[in-house]
């Protein structure tokens, strides 16, 4: 419920404090002291639009805070918590209010949009009014208010569950639709692609192992390249003429001949000059000839296979290539070769999987349907009660030739939804003979609150909203009539809380808390202020509401008889 209001600089409300409490709170004062501006100052709180008109003239801004106890479980903390607020034991909707018109909005403290604020302010207060109709006369939460007064919740909790049964199955058979028909256009696409791809068949990890082959078959390659100038060095240059091998053996031929004819020298013939050359070239020829040996076998060994390197280099290029085409890494090949043959596959089986589908759809549609007329059965009962239930409440509030009608009616399957298949409005006529229309548009300001009256008195036990506002629901009425209100407001008061404006005394009387909205002036300025009543002068008050300006005892005792019953 709401607990305090805070205002300030609100158009003639320079600063204001209330405090409320459960059931029934009037608020009274004489014609222009500035009742609406209270309510605007509590709306500019809950997130009405608001202009910078609204902002007391010479100051800033305007500030409008309003503080609630929420019970456990309410909409408006699962709303908070949706929107990452923290919820708290008392939630306070905070507005300022710039006088060049811009506005900020904050919950517990933190910023919000006005968006948020206004939405959370709807679930917390309801406002009925002459002139401003919010809640029971919109037609989109009349639905919502005949299933809280006489329908089973879990009707309604079956059938939002085969609604949504029904979307998931046709999400799949759409799902399923498109893919078939994606791929069959592509069909002949796919069928080249797979093909082309298994022939290549790539393998996990082929690409690096082929780079490494690669790689190590170059390396041989230039290594047997070297090995074979090697070898090319030591071979006869021109094919006429010696190599280096010849060569030396020819030289020690030439050498031999030289070494016996020295017989005067004492030296043994290897340490002559000439011996000892000779002795170097037959080292140096057999150096050569193991070199030519070696040389050889290396030659053999490092004997690289050009076709292998072909081939690498071959099936390498063909999977980056194939890789480029596609756009994917080569190492995605296989596993898009993969998803290429599921997609073909879903061709030839995607058919009766739709088949299956079609058939689970039509059955969740059906059980939708099932459940949304159980539904509209229990609405249809519902709202025949409803009706003889209001009916009742009318003539006491001087609508007796009106007659309030609940129509439940049936939507076009474009419309149906988790609340099933039908529309619930509330429609009224006010005068024997006239057709039925929406609240707002048959009743007058005055037939329109006390409607709005008799509702909640009947709506009372399943309304979300803990606390109602009342503007001048009792205009235009007085005697029994007035009396009559002033008993439904406090039996709705009796489960939530009520705030009513009212120039009616028999309103008045009923109230559990009475605040006096007055006027006056201060230094040349006018001002609204409110003033909580005591026992007697709520008796004054009252008996001023009855007598006019010039009270007198008759109208005290009058006041007195009003309080007393």
């Amino acid at each position: 419920m709401l607990t305090a209001l805070s205002i300030r600089d609100v158009v003639l409300i320079g600063r204001l404090d209330l405090h409320f409490g459960p059931g029934l709170t009037v608020l009274t004062g004489e014609t222009g002291a500035g009742k609406s501006i209270l309510l605007d100052g509590l709306g500019l709180a809950l997130g009405a639009r608001a202009d910078a008109g609204l902002v007391r003239a010479g100051a800033a801004q305007a500030t409008a805070v309003a503080c609630f106890s929420p019970p456990a479980g309410h909409p408006v903390l699962a709303l908070l918590a949706e929107q990452g607020l923290d919820g708290e034991e008392d939630l306070v909707l905070r507005r300022v209010l710039t006088a060049d018109g811009r506005s900020r909005a904050f919950v517990n403290d933190q910023p919000v949009a006005v968006a948020l604020l206004r939405r959370a302010g709807a679930l917390l207060v309801e406002v009925q009014g002459q002139h401003e109709q919010m809640g029971l006369a919109d037609p989109a939460t009349q639905t919502a208010l005949l299933d809280a007064y006489g329908v089973p919740p879990a009707l309604g909790g079956e059938t939002a569950g085969s609604w949504r049964s029904w979307r998931e199955t046709e999400a799949a058979l759409l799902g399923a639709r498109e893919a078939i028909e994606a791929a069959e256009r592509e069909e002949d696409w796919l069928r080249h692609a797979v093909e082309e791809l298994d022939a290549l068949a790539p393998e996990d990890g082929e690409e690096d192992r082929l780079a490494a082959e690669r790689h190590r078959l170059q390396q041989a390659e230039r290594g047997a390249e070297a090995i074979a100038a090697a070898c090319a060095e030591l071979a006869p240059r021109d094919r006429r003429g010696p190599g280096p091998a010849a060569a030396l053996r020819a030289a020690a031929r030439t050498l031999q001949r030289l070494v016996p004819r020295e017989p005067s020298r004492a030296d043994p013939p290897e340490t002559s000059p000439a011996g000892t050359a000779l002795a170097a070239i037959e080292r140096a020829e057999e150096a050569l000839s193991e070199a030519e040996t070696l040389l050889s076998r290396l030659a053999e060994e490092a004997a690289a296979d050009p076709r292998r390197l072909e081939q690498a280099e071959e099936r390498l290029f063909a999977l980056r290539a194939a890789a480029r085409k596609h756009g994917v890494a080569v190492v995605e090949l296989p596993a898009l070769l993969a998803s290429l043959r599921g997609r073909l596959a879903a061709l030839e089986t995607g058919a009766a999987a739709v088949v299956a589908l079609e058939a689970a759809a039509a059955q969740a549609r059906g059980a939708y349907i099932a459940a949304a007329a159980k539904l509209r059965e229990s609405r249809r009962a519902a709202g025949a009660r409803l009706e003889r239930a209001v009916g009742r409440e009318l003539a006491p509030l001087r609508l007796d030739k009106a007659r309030f009608l609940c129509e439940v009616a049936p939507l076009e399957e474009a419309e149906w939804g988790p609340r099933g298949t039908d529309a619930v409005r509330f429609l009224i006529t006010t005068n024997p003979g006239q057709e039925p229309g929406p609240l707002s548009r048959i009743a007058s300001g005055g037939e329109l609150s006390r409607l709005m009256l008799a509702l909640k008195v009947v709506l009372a036990s399943g309304s979300p909203v803990p606390t109602l506002v009342f503007d001048e629901v009792d205009s235009g009425v007085g005697g029994a009539t007035a009396a009559a209100v002033g008993e439904r407001l406090a039996r709705v008061a009796g489960r939530l809380q009520v705030l009513v404006v009212t120039h009616s005394p028999q309103v008045a009387a009923r109230g559990t808390a009475h605040l006096r909205v007055v006027k006056q002036a201060t230094r040349g300025r006018a001002s609204t202020a409110v003033e909580p009543l005591d026992a007697p002068a709520r008796r004054e008050e009252i008996a001023r509401m009855l007598a006019g300006e010039r009270i007198t005892e008759a109208a005290r005792a009058a006041a007195d008889s009003l309080l007393a019953s």
